[in-house]
């Protein structure tokens, strides 16, 4: 709880405070050295959040739309493809996807775990889309165009169903490239592989953000592709950096998406910590279940499959009464979040593409419902305590009425 009573929905302060000393020895280091972009600050990190991921390479970037865009690039999604992901997301997913060129539609998410369903993954990819005679490619009857990417989404901390997306990948030969943006240590049991796999491991890239909410953030914009792959991390490389294989060679045109050496420095040294804070996480998940038990039929809590361990970045429950919840919690000082109020296919951006309310009842109905409860490193159990009693009770005031 802060010093004025309230319960802040994200604590980016007191972390800050506790490794001051660290934080701004990175911040004298860079100013002694005047390495400011790329060099040893940024290739640590980079050795060392590859390992956290268990992938042989990082690349580290400007931000996690860098990620995902060059990630896409570098893995051969051409201009004119279509590329599949979800509906219920940030919008960054779906902008790279536009930005090279290449043209998205939706799968429906799960109605528990809110990521990519597979099975209806394999009902769009065998009755949505044609088989091209010629190149023997799935064709998307909406967009016209062959469909060579997928884009499942590791939502709130928790990771897709992986083996059933990579089973339908490689039957019909689609670059996988995890969201990764909210599931840093995040892991899922194979049960192909008979062992636990971490988010930025699986697919044939993986995409981070380091924004500062993350439960890995900078201060400031980063990101970083994973990737098992070489070629693809060479290609990244290049990129990021105006497309240069060396100074003022340039073998394609690429960007500037470089990581700032202060910010890998300063992700450097929370990385060492963040095994610790994503446990922390996990216990406050455990204590919310818990206090929520008395409630379960009016509020639903986070579903956790057996084949997960998610790193609760958001704590998302789900009410029929989201609205008004939430008003109840912020007049009791209690922050809160909406991730997010509205799905991707009904944004003004995309009312040109001729989705309609229907299209995606799944996702539309958990954007009206659900609602991010204060969840952070050192969340305490009396504060946890005090927000489930102002739903309990604002629950018990509705069921009276």
């Amino acid at each position: 709880m802060s010093a004025n009573g309230k319960i802040p929905f994200l604590d980016l302060l007191t972390p800050h405070r506790e490794l001051g000393a660290e934080l701004v020895g990175v911040f004298n280091a860079a100013l002694s050295t005047a390495g400011f972009v790329g060099g040893p600050m940024v290739e640590e990190f980079e050795r060392e959040f590859a390992a956290f991921c268990d992938a042989a390479k990082c690349v580290g970037v400007g931000s996690g739309t860098d990620a995902l865009r060059f990630a896409l690039v570098a893995a051969g999604v051409k201009p004119g493809d279509t590329v599949l992901t979800v509906p219920n997301t940030f919008i960054a997913t779906t902008e790279t996807i536009s930005q090279v060129g290449a043209r998205f539609d939706f799968v429906e998410v799960d109605d528990r775990t809110y990521t990519m369903d597979p099975e209806k993954l394999r009902v769009y990819l065998e009755t949505e889309c044609r088989r091209d005679s010629r190149t023997n490619r799935m064709v998307s009857r909406r967009t016209g165009s062959v469909v060579t990417a997928l884009i499942p989404v590791h939502l709130y901390g928790q990771m897709a169903d992986m083996d059933p997306l990579l089973a339908l990948a490689d039957r019909y030969n689609l670059i996988l490239i995890e969201d990764a943006c909210q599931a840093h240590g995040a892991e899922y049991f194979s049960e192909k592989e008979k062992r636990w796999r971490k988010a930025g491991s699986m697919g044939h890239a993986a995409a981070f953000s380091f924004y500062p909410g993350k439960n890995l953030g900078a201060c400031g914009e980063a990101g970083a592709v994973t990737t098992n792959d070489e070629g693809l991390a060479r290609e990244v490389r290049m990129l990021r950096d105006h497309g240069q294989s060396r100074k003022y060679y340039h073998d394609v045109e690429g960007y500037n998406g470089r990581l700032d050496a202060i910010q890998a420095g300063i992700l450097r040294v929370k990385l060492h910590h963040l095994a610790l804070w994503n446990e922390q996480r996990r216990q406050a998940a455990e204590r919310y279940n818990e206090l929520f038990a008395p409630m379960r039929g009016s509020i639903a809590v986070p579903y956790q499959p057996a084949w997960s361990r998610p790193v609760y970045h958001l704590y998302v429950i789900r009410t029929s009464s989201r609205d008004e919840l939430q008003q109840r919690l912020s007049a009791a000082g209690i922050g809160t979040g909406i991730h997010y109020p509205i799905p991707l296919h009904l944004q003004t951006a995309y009312a040109e593409l001729g989705w309609k309310t229907g299209d995606f009842p799944v996702s539309e109905e958990a954007a009206k419902e659900i609602l991010s409860l204060p969840m952070f490193p050192g969340l305490r159990a009396e504060d946890q305590r005090r927000v489930v009693d102002v739903v309990e009770e604002f629950a018990s005031a509705r069921s009276a009425s």
